[in-house]
């Protein structure tokens, strides 16, 4: 059975970790926490494999620059899902 995921929940991953990712770093992490089978939605996309979500994030301004990667913020995350 496939999970599916709100993308909320990995940009809160990514704030609570408090240490920056790379896109392999924040996808490992990713696998690992929601298995590799999991799939991703936003409030405007679905069906996303983490790579693809990754890519929507960034592609949206969800990540900030941080140590050699990136991270994101509270305020990144809408409040309407």
């Amino acid at each position: 059975m496939t999970n599916h995921i709100h993308g909320h929940e990995v940009l809160q991953m990514i704030i609570d970790s408090r240490e920056p990712f790379t896109r392999q770093s924040l996808q490992s992490a990713i696998v690992e926490r929601f298995g590799s089978d999991a799939r991703f939605f936003t409030c405007s996309a679905e069906g996303m494999t983490a790579s693809e979500l990754i890519t929507f994030l960034d592609a949206r301004g969800k990540f900030l620059p941080a140590r050699g990667g990136f991270t994101s913020a509270p305020e990144k995350i809408c409040n309407h899902h």
